[in-house]
């Protein structure tokens, strides 16, 4: 099992010192990845529930910091060597993908090959009225965006034509030093689910409820079977806190669902990141050890 922490870029951890310092305290103690979060703006008193939360607002507060995340890993990359640099996730249908597709691989051939690309569709309708994106063919966008992304990630000379994107015959360069950056879907609907077995390197649903991850993992599978797709290719990674008496069983049952990756929410750390980081991995990790 591996083991990330997801929000790594928010609160404190946006702090150029504070950000440093953690990064290289979480890659010292055998951390994984750092998962880094987008929200281009957040609208004041917006009205779209977060599905993530039991409230239906953002955890950490409308004017929680959120460095960009592609700016906040190349700010890691260079203060670390090992740790994988991962965003969870960028909103894709809010982003030109030719851009977004030039700025990874930079990230990526930079960092030396260090990078993981979780992706989402969002939520937040208000976010995409402000940058002038519509909201609700997001979904289908975002297809075909990571399409034309590949395309010129794998290509020498790459032309894509589609209902939101068109080119022709173009070069980029740096390439990624991956062959091609895994992609991760992110999301706990079906249709995330089907889209992480149809196209997706990894799956990364955001549940911690196991009948419910049962089902998106069936959903995601039975997509992959569709698409004759490897089930071995597409990785699961979930996120839990691991913390209280059942975490063992917890741990056990994720395994045998399959589940490769667990992400740690840094919001268990914001108070002081890195003594929290290594509080939690003396006080939660030690008894996994062997797991």
């Amino acid at each position: 099992m591996k083991f990330g922490i997801l929000f790594a870029n928010t609160g404190q951890m946006g702090e150029p010192t504070v950000a440093t310092k953690f990064a290289r305290v979480a890659e010292g103690l055998g951390f994984e990845s750092l998962w880094a979060s987008q929200h281009v703006v957040i609208p004041s008193g917006y009205t779209s529930p977060c599905p993530y939360t039991q409230t239906g607002r953002m955890p950490g507060g409308d004017e929680m910091s959120i460095p960009d995340p592609l700016v906040w890993l190349g700010y890691i990359a260079a203060a670390t060597d090992t740790i994988r640099l991962a965003t969870g996730a960028v909103i894709v249908p809010l982003l030109n993908p030719v851009v977004l597709a030039k700025q990874l691989a930079t990230l990526d051939y930079l960092s030396g090959g260090r990078l993981e690309f979780g992706i989402g569709i969002g939520w937040m309708k208000e976010e995409f009225e402000a940058i002038g994106v519509p909201f609700e063919d997001r979904g289908a966008r975002a297809d075909e965006y990571i399409s034309a992304i590949r395309a010129l990630w794998t290509h020498p000379v790459a032309s894509h034509h589609g209902k939101y994107i068109n080119f022709d015959n173009c070069i980029l360069r740096p390439l990624p030093a991956q062959k091609s950056i895994p992609i991760h879907i992110g999301g706990n609907s079906v249709a995330s689910a089907r889209r992480a077995g149809s196209y997706g390197d990894g799956f990364l649903p955001m549940t911690r409820d196991v009948s419910a991850l049962k089902s998106l993992l069936t959903e995601m599978r039975n997509a992959a079977i569709a698409a004759d797709r490897d089930l071995d290719d597409i990785e699961v990674t979930v996120t839990t806190t691991l913390i209280g008496r059942n975490a063992l069983a917890e741990l056990d049952i994720l395994q045998s669902l399959g589940v490769s990756r667990i992400l740690i929410p840094a919001g268990l750390f914001w108070a002081d990141p890195a003594s929290g980081v290594q509080k939690y991995h003396a006080d939660v990790m030690a008894p996994f050890n062997g797991h």
